[in-house]
């Protein structure tokens, strides 16, 4: 990638790619597997939103809609009504690039007006009218693989090389963006792990990372806590802080630019002493 890939404009701030970043997470639902409920209280949020930055994340990320395997989906008035006055809030009291989790056009509009950074979107803009909204806007957008839907996509993991045809999917996605007037520029890539992939799949695409460079995009990875680490490690969810470190120096070894995890500190902490040894 050029230098000015590696410059991402987010609406009124610029993050800086040619290190890596971590992102926090900001669950404001009832029912995400790892912390659904803690933060849907709007100051308990925010409060969240708070500690999270002091840890020195660099994108905080909001999501109103869960996509846990089995999840139910939300109504978009429902995903507004919990995301937009957390986003709000954030936009006024803190300097620092929010990122909206969402499929929703309409939420993506809304967002994009009260100053949000990135969409992070975990079905590509596949949904109904999603292409065009986000080609109206001029944030960046994050395309994640998924086959199916929350409550569908374990049913669907069957490839016969997960990793070229999570390449495959995501080209095809990029390509669609562009066929939209969606710059380039503007997308990041997310192979997605947890959705619609086995134990196997998530492990071999950990193995070839560095392939997905292949696209030319700043690679996004989002392993916190996932189920696969209860798999290796035995751990339930509040066990596997350490695992989800060992995953993280991993992903920034072999090519991640954004990190996003629930344990902001830690992780700061990991990617800062790997960037002091490469530096």
């Amino acid at each position: 990638m050029t230098t000015s890939t590696l410059m991402l404009s987010c609406g009124d701030k610029v993050l800086d790619l040619s290190t890596p970043q971590v992102m926090g997470i900001l669950n404001v639902t009832p029912d995400s597997f790892s912390d659904g409920g803690q933060y849907s209280n709007f100051d308990k949020a925010l409060q969240h939103a708070e500690k999270m930055i002091c840890a020195g994340a660099s994108i905080i990320d909001i999501g109103g809609e869960s996509t846990r395997p089995g999840a139910n989906p939300v109504t978009v008035q429902a995903e507004m009504d919990r995301v937009l006055p957390v986003l709000s809030a954030l936009k006024q009291h803190f300097d620092v690039i929010i990122s909206v989790d969402t499929s929703s056009p309409e939420l993506m509009r809304e967002a994009a007006q009260l100053g949000a950074g990135m969409i992070n979107d975990v079905r590509a803009l596949k949904r109904d009218n999603a292409l065009t909204v986000a080609a109206d806007l001029t944030i960046p957008i994050c395309l994640m693989h998924m086959l199916g839907e929350p409550d569908t996509m374990q049913r669907l993991a069957t490839y016969d090389d997960v990793v070229d045809e999570v390449i495959s999917y995501l080209q095809q996605r990029v390509a669609a963006c562009i066929e939209h007037g969606i710059e380039k520029q503007r997308l990041l890539i997310d192979p997605g792990f947890g959705f619609s992939k086995t134990l196997e799949h998530n492990l071999l695409l950990l193995k070839r990372l560095d392939e997905l460079q292949r696209l030319e995009l700043p690679l996004l990875v989002g392993l916190s806590r996932k189920r696969m680490i209860g798999d290796v490690l035995g751990k339930p969810v509040s066990e596997r802080l350490y695992g989800s470190l060992a995953l993280a120096a991993w992903s920034v070894l072999h090519g991640a630019h954004i990190i996003r995890v629930h344990d902001v500190a830690e992780t700061v902490d990991v990617v800062r002493m790997l960037n002091a040894i490469q530096a």
